[in-house]
């Protein structure tokens, strides 16, 4: 049976939507730039969070919970974030049929409301570092809604630390873009990321460095996957954050944030889908195996339970699909639309011959597999499944970067991939001219990938693309 998505050949972005629909995903909410998460979608998020969780509170990070609601207020006391962050307001005025005395802006990201608290808990350098971090919701009123890359509303953890020295910040946002963020994205989503700091017109409204995770999609565009910034004492002068020091002076304490959010799951679906819908790592995958009963066969059911529960002993995630009432060429489709990693097909002529198919989804192989080995040979397949999307993910962001000297050849390369060029070759004067034509400087490195110290080090490289 043919799938029902659009080629991502012919239209990208139609073949984006299709997938989300098709495979159950989300749909778009009542009010514009909503969208309402569906239960497959919101189990490969929480397992996503599940993940990134253990890895924050393995970095020293404690959870905690800040009001939706913040005060106008709030947001003016630093200068640079409130006009970062005022185009995507969204402001409530009125409350309980009333007008209110200060408005109220729904959380667009919550430093400012966080800060006021930190300036009640740091006193002294003993109650540093302080390291919170926060899974919640947060709005930003979007013009160019799409699900799960840019939506009004989504889904995110936001961390806020608060440090004594420059230094200690630095390495703390380090430890985090490459720990937690990097690590979750390669290891767990099986997508490979570059990382590196954003210029000053791309880095985050108040901070002094912004860094980040940048992956390559589908179609050659890059997203930004998630950031760390350095926030230096911008909000703890703001919000009168002191500490007395050891020697007793009182000092301004040095801050980080960070954050990734629901934009994971579009990242797994364009880096990853194919023309026949999504291709789940199986970390991630709500349903690792469907064992598909292709008849109503009693022996056929009996075998395809056994099978299941040898896997579900051995701690995998399993279904039976025996929804014999249905088409088994249109099952097959929904489970391949749904990117479940593995796919054993019981039917009465295979069980005849003592044997099974086991289909991988990733490359969509089938194979005949002795029936008492099939649980064993699909245990193997799911060790394979995550390690084979990340090596395509890898090879496709090197086939198609290439490295240039000009930013007129820049613009022309971004057209299909990433562009690698000397970052004094662009300069800010010419980061504005590709900005115009729809290109932008995804992250500074050094030449050798590593992390530069600041915009000014000698010898700079930028990753130029267009983005999502």
């Amino acid at each position: 049976m043919a799938s029902p998505l659009t080629p991502r050949a012919t239209d990208f972005p139609r073949w984006y939507q299709d997938v989300i629909t098709q495979a159950g995903l989300a749909d778009n909410g009542p009010v514009r730039g909503t969208m309402v998460i569906r239960p497959w979608g919101y189990a490969i998020w929480e397992r996503m969070q599940a993940e990134l969780d253990a890895r924050i509170k393995a970095a020293g990070a404690e959870n905690a919970y800040f009001p939706l609601f913040i005060p106008e207020s709030y947001l003016r006391r630093e200068a640079e974030h409130v006009e970062g962050f005022s185009p995507e307001l969204a402001v409530v005025t009125h409350g309980g049929g009333r007008r209110l005395e200060e408005p109220v802006v729904v959380r667009p990201t919550s430093e400012t409301v966080i800060n006021s608290f930190f300036a009640k808990w740091v006193q002294s350098y003993r109650d540093l570092p302080l390291l919170i971090n926060q899974w919640a919701n947060v709005v930003r009123w979007e013009l160019r809604p799409r699900l799960f890359l840019r939506t009004s509303e989504f889904l995110w953890q936001e961390g806020h630390t608060a440090h004594a020295t420059e230094a200690e910040a630095r390495v703390y946002a380090l430890r985090i873009l490459r720990d937690v963020y990097e690590a979750t994205m390669r290891d767990v989503l099986s997508v490979p990321v570059l990382v590196g700091h954003k210029t000053a017109r791309e880095r985050f409204a108040g901070a002094i460095r912004t860094w980040t995770c940048e992956a390559m999609m589908g179609d050659g565009k890059a997203l930004q996957m998630g950031t760390s910034h350095e926030l230096g004492q911008n909000f703890a002068r703001a919000f009168g954050i002191q500490f007395s020091s050891e020697s007793g002076t009182q000092e301004y304490p040095w801050q980080t944030s960070w954050g990734v959010s629901t934009r994971l799951v579009g990242a797994l679906i364009m880096a990853h889908g194919d023309d026949a819908g999504l291709r789940l790592p199986p970390q991630l995958a709500p349903l690792q195996v469907v064992v598909l009963v292709v008849r109503d066969d009693e022996g056929v059911r009996r075998a395809a339970e056994e099978i299941a529960a040898e896997l579900r002993r051995t701690g995998r995630r399993v279904r039976v699909d025996d929804a014999v009432d249905v088409s088994f060429g249109r099952r097959s489709v929904d489970w391949e639309l749904k990117g479940v990693p593995v796919r054993v097909e019981v039917g009465p002529r295979e069980l005849a011959a003592g044997q099974v198919t086991v289909v991988r989804r990733d490359r969509q192989e089938k194979r005949p597999v002795p029936v008492g080995a099939a649980a064993a040979e699909v245990r193997k397949d799911l060790l394979k499944v995550a390690v084979s999307l990340r090596e395509e993910a890898a090879a496709r962001q090197a086939a198609r970067t290439v490295a240039v000297s000009t930013r007129e050849e820049a613009a022309a390369a971004a057209a299909d991939g990433f562009a690698v060029l000397p970052w004094d070759a662009v300069g800010v004067g010419g980061e504005l001219e590709l900005a115009a034509a729809g290109v932008s400087v995804r992250c500074l490195q050094r030449p050798d990938g590593t992390l530069a110290e600041s915009d000014d080090e000698p010898g700079l490289v930028a990753v130029v693309a267009k983005a999502y």
